[in-house]
């Protein structure tokens, strides 16, 4: 963690702000704005841009992923430009939060992967760039997205270690947990060999 120098309250206001931004489902606003139906009965149901994806649109899947993104981006770079980088850390994790547990969808969110991916580039560039680049190469390589994000969580902390003065490990290693926790089911398909491949229409 940063040093802490920004109050209490002002980092409360933060991660209440941070949670709202972060909570807004870009994937069910793009699907619908796009004709698309409801995201939540399309393929797995989940808000994200891979699911998205299943839809057969790449470009409501790339609006989604950009928007989930960039929220989480957005929040660390509003909080850190107005404030200072205790309280960035603190607006990313809660940006993270919102989307996996927003509270207009009663808490049923996300798997945070884009938003994820966005407030590390805002965060650290460096590591964000890695962790990206780690995410593309997996994805390539196996075809399977949820393998992609789950490897690429798990090597935040790494390039954290490597690339920084490890400012960033803890917030790092919250986040891939709560990655790997939101991948639960994944995870089981994977072992069972049945996890669907990117842009499969079916979950």
């Amino acid at each position: 963690m940063p040093e802490l120098v920004t109050s209490q309250g002002m980092l409360l206001l933060t991660a209440v702000l941070g949670y709202l931004l972060g909570s807004i489902p870009f994937g069910i606003l793009v699907t619908r704005g796009m004709g698309l139906g409801d995201l939540r009965q399309i393929g797995s149901g989940n808000i994200g841009a891979t699911n998205v994806l299943r839809t057969g649109n790449k470009r409501a899947a790339l609006a989604t992923l950009l928007l989930d993104g960039g929220k989480g981006a957005l929040a660390v770079l509003l909080a850190r430009w107005l404030i200072a980088e205790d309280a960035a850390q603190v607006a990313g994790l809660a940006a993270f939060l919102g989307h996996l547990f927003p509270v207009w969808l009663g808490f049923k969110g996300g798997k945070g992967v884009a938003t994820f991916l966005g407030l590390l580039l805002a965060l650290n560039w460096v590591v964000g760039a890695a962790v990206c680049l780690t995410w593309l190469v997996t994805a390539a390589i196996g075809r399977v997205s949820s393998i992609a994000a789950l490897v690429a969580a798990a090597s935040s902390g790494l390039w954290i270690a490597l690339l920084t003065d490890g400012s960033l490990l803890l917030l790092s290693l919250v986040l891939t947990v709560l990655i790997y926790v939101r991948h639960s089911e994944n995870l089981k398909r994977i072992k069972a060999g049945t996890e669907p491949r990117i842009g499969q229409k079916k979950a």
